[in-house]
């Protein structure tokens, strides 16, 4: 067994590696960027190297920088958890002539993997089911026209050499796969520096269901079950659990048996995942093979009880795997929640940030993997990820029943980020009946998220919650000393509650145990603790439990639960009338700019000085945490004046263009 091993990423998947490290008694080395420099994998790491300036080409992406650490520090091996060099089939083979190991599959296996053309003529071999495509390299837009009418519409074009969702495009017709084509292979270009695109036929109903495998380097190769990966985003995922609700027993032993055959093909060795495409009437498709441990490992290991990456050092080291397909077995179900630093009300676009507040949940059946703490900065210079929230139960209505509790008690303030959204999504009826498509997100969602409908037990979860934190602030003020004497206090009121914009007449009264308040007709009693100053309150409604994060704004609080996160502000029925005859401020008309969403760099201004433009044309294009975005005109006009140039750094809101 090691002694010393290097891991050659960061964040959250770095102090994942640290954590196993340390169990099995193996010292660990950190490396990390000029951003990273106080992040928590180094202060975990029991040694830690600097390698470079924040961008991940000059740092992480750096092989010669990643074995002259290892070499430096002694490590006689290295995890390179996702992403980075994780399937860089040249960064194995450098090791390999530094007399380093590496804790994955061999140069072989990543490189035959790695190239979806090559594996998936490797999967057809192997007897494993593919989709049909075009078998070669698309030259150029014409020839992506051809191919996609001869497969027929719609089809994916996608970078050969892909991943994460970058270099991928959905088509349904000739302008669609013209201008995709040229957006993946741009995208495919900056991210991976190679722009091969493939063509392929896009499966109707598409669930995203992938088998974990398991191999060693004695011939041994078992999996591990599914996860379903169908709620994403772009591509990317944002929501996985195991097993698949969707999955019998016969189908899924079928999935199994065709991705061990996979990794025996390529005399696979490590953890590794197969992914398929699984249509309506269940027939699956093979889509790529990760040669690495994937984002959403812990759900398999909260189902299965077994620590893949201790599974991956061992296999490393040598060893035999102690397990075979029988002793494989599935406990329970679990969910895990990708919580992102991004604004859903602006089309998920990332917001970086320091984190002014970072309180992970203590709910039952949580687990937090994270590489954050309160107080570090998410860069900008890197996935947007804070965390990501597992949840394990014994059934399926029980894990997400616990995520959505967890989701609701997570505090983060700073950036913005999607926890509303995800609350929203474990709530959704057509989630919990497990309904899935690929396309969820974007049939239930749109391009953006605003919120959840106030009504029912959540429009009564909210109104009671404002009632009750606004009757225990009067009642703390009531006693603070040096009060005008004669005024008296009475904790029964009738209450005009503002949430979110409209206004809810209610009757509330404090007692005991928390407050009673009638909405309409209908009486509400709230059992809670909670005390002015504290940032959740906890307690029961009706006989529910019930979590609110609630942060004091203004006049009022803003109040998040169940995918709502909505300002609240409870006034005696007076000073409710009043309040309607303030004047309200009229908001700046902002429509004569081009404002850039997010912080990151400008990539290309696509016009020019004077140039006319029609509502939905590029205007410009911003590269933000990885991914590239096209600005459209949200009407006609004409540019004005370009503020911007091509490699300038913009922040949130800053101008680009002026337009007339």
């Amino acid at each position: 067994m090691f002694s010393k091993i290097l891991i050659a990423n960061r964040g959250e998947i770095a102090c994942r590696i640290i954590r196993t490290a340390q169990d099995m008694g193996i010292s660990s080395v950190a490396v990390y960027s000029e951003a990273d420099a106080d992040a928590l994998h180094v202060r975990m790491a029991d040694e830690a190297v600097a390698i470079g300036p924040a961008a991940a080409a000059e740092s992480y992406l750096v092989i010669d920088k990643i074995v002259a650490a290892a070499r430096r520090t002694g490590a006689e091996a290295v995890h390179p958890g996702y992403g980075f060099l994780a399937e860089n089939a040249a960064f194995v083979r450098a090791l390999a002539d530094a007399e380093v190991g590496f804790i994955g599959p061999d140069d072989k296996a990543i490189a035959a993997m790695g190239d979806k053309l090559e594996s998936k003529r490797l999967a057809e071999n192997a007897g494993v089911n593919t989709i049909p495509g075009h078998d070669g390299i698309i030259a150029d837009s014409d020839e992506a026209v051809a191919v996609a009418v001869a497969i027929g519409y719609p089809v994916m074009l996608k970078a050969t050499a892909g991943g994460g969702g970058k270099g991928m495009r959905f088509a349904r017709d000739e302008t669609e796969t013209r201008k995709g084509f040229a957006q993946a292979a741009s995208e495919a270009r900056s991210s991976f520096g190679d722009d091969r695109i493939l063509i392929e036929k896009f499966v109707e109903q598409p669930r995203h269901i992938e088998i974990q495998v398991l191999a060693d380097g004695h011939g041994n190769c078992i999996h591990l079950g599914e996860r379903e990966c169908s709620i994403q985003r772009r591509h990317q995922k944002v929501i996985e659990e195991s097993p698949s609700p969707f999955l019998d027993a016969e189908t899924r032993a079928a999935m199994g048996a065709q991705a061990v055959a996979l990794a025996k093909a390529v005399d696979y060795r490590s953890a590794g995942t197969v992914e398929f495409i699984v249509d309506g009437n269940k027939n699956f498709y093979f889509l790529e093979m990760n040669t690495r441990l994937q984002v959403e490992h812990p759900v398999t290991e909260l189902v299965t009880g077994i620590d893949l990456v201790e599974q991956m050092i061992r296999v490393a080291a040598g060893e035999m795997l102690t397990l075979t397909q029988s002793d494989v077995t599935v406990d329970g179900w679990a969910v895990e929640a990708r919580i992102y630093a991004e604004e859903p009300s602006r089309g998920f676009l990332p917001a970086p940030g320091r984190l002014v507040r970072y309180r992970p949940p203590e709910t039952v059946g949580a687990r937090v993997d994270t590489g954050v703490f309160e107080g570090a900065e998410v860069s900008l210079y890197y996935d947007p990820m804070v965390a990501k929230l597992c949840a394990h139960g014994a059934n399926r209505d029980q894990a997400i029943e616990r995520l959505g509790a967890a989701l609701n008690a997570f505090e983060i303030a700073g950036p913005g980020n999607n926890l509303a959204f995800l609350a929203a999504v474990m709530g959704h009826p057509r989630f919990m009946a497990g309904n899935l498509t690929t396309a969820f997100i974007d049939d239930e969602y749109g391009e953006t998220f605003g919120g959840v409908a106030l009504t029912g037990e959540l429009l009564e979860t909210l109104l009671a919650t404002a009632a009750l934190v606004q009757l225990r602030e009067d009642e703390r003020s009531h006693r603070i000393s040096g009060r005008v004497a004669g005024v008296d206090w009475s904790p029964n009121r009738r209450w005009g509650v503002n949430l979110g914009g409209d206004l809810h007449v209610v009757e509330a009264s404090l007692n005991d145990v928390g407050a009673e308040v009638t909405v309409g007709e209908q009486a509400v009693r709230l059992s809670s603790a909670w005390r002015p100053g504290e940032t959740l309150l906890q307690g029961t409604i009706q006989g529910r439990a019930v979590t609110v994060r609630v942060n004091r704004q203004g006049e009022g609080y803003r109040l998040c639960h169940g995918g709502a996160d909505v300002v609240a502000v409870a006034r005696p029925e007076r000073a409710t009338e009043l309040a309607a005859t303030m004047p309200v401020k009229a908001v700046p008309d902002r429509s004569r700019y081009l404002l850039s969403p997010m912080p990151g760099r400008v990539v290309s201004i696509i016009v020019e000085a004077g140039q006319a433009f029609k509502a939905g044309d590029a205007l410009c294009v911003v590269d933000a945490m990885k991914m590239e975005n096209v600005l459209r005109a949200e009407r006609d006009g004409q540019v004005a004046k370009i503020v911007a140039d091509a490699g300038d750094s913009v922040s949130v809101d800053q101008v680009i263009l002026e337009l007339e």
